[in-house]
């Protein structure tokens, strides 16, 4: 029989769910600056991506990347895919930019990315 002690601790985890809801859509909606973001990708992802054709280097081609309904990983193309693979990285060898790139940093990237 469910006690008072069980129902205050699914309440917890249920708290403490929609707090950390509520922070990954914060950090997921942060606005990026797509200025800055063009000098860090030209930085740290230009050596690897085209911007300007679809065509690969080492990485795939950027362009248009918002506008397509899939990744390269065959996941659908949103913001919180995308950080995903600029945080951690892809299998192909893609290194992750979540330790040497600040989460503003991050976002100003993306915000580029998006007027490709």
């Amino acid at each position: 029989m469910p006690t008072i002690r069980n129902y205050v601790a699914a309440a917890g985890l249920l708290l403490a769910g929609a707090v950390l809801s509520s922070m990954l859509l914060y950090a997921a909606a942060k606005p990026g600056d797509a200025v800055k973001g063009k000098d860090l990708f030209g930085q740290n992802c230009d050596v690897c991506h085209n911007t300007d054709s679809t065509d690969a280097k080492v990485g795939p081609g950027l362009k248009g990347l918002f506008k397509h309904d899939s990744l390269p990983s065959k996941k659908k193309v949103t913001d919180a895919n995308v950080l995903d693979i600029i945080n951690k990285g892809s299998p192909s060898g893609m290194p992750g930019f979540m330790e040497s790139l600040s989460e503003q940093e991050r976002a100003d990237v993306l915000a580029y990315l998006k007027t490709l």
